[in-house]
């Protein structure tokens, strides 16, 4: 359990004080616009969150669909989706998980993840004492994922289900928090399934994402949060696509307002190496952050008080 392994337990109360001072022992992180994932109480809190077990890339090979190569051809690309596994497949923080769920869900909360994709947010969540319900395509992915809540037994054991969103999302539960990481477009290919976004020609996957977004929202409580993390990413001319915008604008279509905006500064990792040929060839800039965007459906005071009142 995650509140044996570091300082401060579920909800930010303080067992052994943290060395960022009273923001940090109510908050775990102050609460800032830019969150920095190479300080080192981040680092150490990952650790602690590791030494669990979880292993978010296993059942996820990017690998097996040639993103290596594609990789390799497109470096400027890396890191905009966390670190990176070895068979080129990107793992989630969780520590950003357990940031997210203590600022904008209530304590035992639901939470429906419509790309689960790894482990890591399930197992977090199910740490936290929350109940989490996550969709994933393959069926690979959903077998891994529940042998890894086997072997670690969180509090509460996440919910995996295998399908397609756009129509699993019709018999989830009702969320008090919707929590998830999009595919970046066919940044990381999983599947040949034609219902893949990641599989999709660009506007196609625009499309789909947008219905998957509005089903979300619509199991989404009144006055309760939604978060997205997510990045900005090129296409094959080298030109971004805007992913971000065009997140913001499905949410927003469907009633759910920008309320929060954050970067998550991640590891300059190979970026040093590469950051000199590829700006000396291109002028592209090495992206080392991901968009972290917090909706509201809602009144985000009334969602703030559900929070202080399940914390109580």
């Amino acid at each position: 359990m995650i509140t044996k392994l570091y300082g401060v337990d579920l909800f930010g109360d303080t067992i052994n004080p943290s060395r960022g001072g009273i923001v940090s022992d109510r908050f775990i992180f102050p609460p800032f616009t830019i969150l920095d994932a190479k300080q080192g109480d981040w680092q150490e809190r990952k650790r602690a969150w590791s030494s669990l077990g979880i292993s978010g890339e296993i059942g996820r090979s990017a690998k097996s669909y040639n993103i290596h190569e594609w990789i390799e051809d497109n470096r400027e690309l890396i890191g905009i989706s966390g670190s990176i596994h070895g068979d080129g497949t990107s793992i989630f923080d969780p520590v950003l998980c357990e940031v997210m769920y203590t600022w904008f869900c209530p304590k035992a909360g639901q939470v429906v993840d419509p790309f689960a994709g790894g482990s890591v947010r399930g197992i977090v969540a199910g740490e936290l004492g929350m109940n989490y319900w996550g969709c994933d395509l393959r069926n690979e992915q959903i077998t891994a994922n529940n042998i890894q809540a086997d072997e670690i037994q969180p509090i509460i054991k996440p919910i995996w289900v295998c399908g397609d969103s756009l129509e699993t999302l019709e018999t989830s539960p009702i969320a008090d928090f919707i929590f998830s990481c999009p595919p970046y477009g066919d940044l990381e290919k999983y599947s040949d399934d034609p219902r893949d976004l990641s599989s999709m020609d660009y506007h196609a996957f625009i499309a789909a994402y947008r219905r998957i977004i509005l089903k979300s929202i619509i199991k989404l409580r009144n006055d309760s949060f939604a978060c997205f993390v997510v990045g900005d990413f090129r296409d094959k001319k080298g030109f971004y696509r805007n992913f971000v915008s065009e997140t913001i604008n499905a949410f927003e279509l469907c009633g759910a307002r920008l309320y929060n905006e954050a970067i998550l500064a991640t590891s300059v990792g190979s970026a040093c190496m590469r950051v000199t040929k590829q700006f000396d060839a291109s002028r592209k800039m090495a992206k080392v952050h991901q968009n972290i965007l917090v909706f509201c459906k809602g009144d985000p005071r009334k969602a703030t008080d559900k929070i202080k009142e399940a914390a109580k």
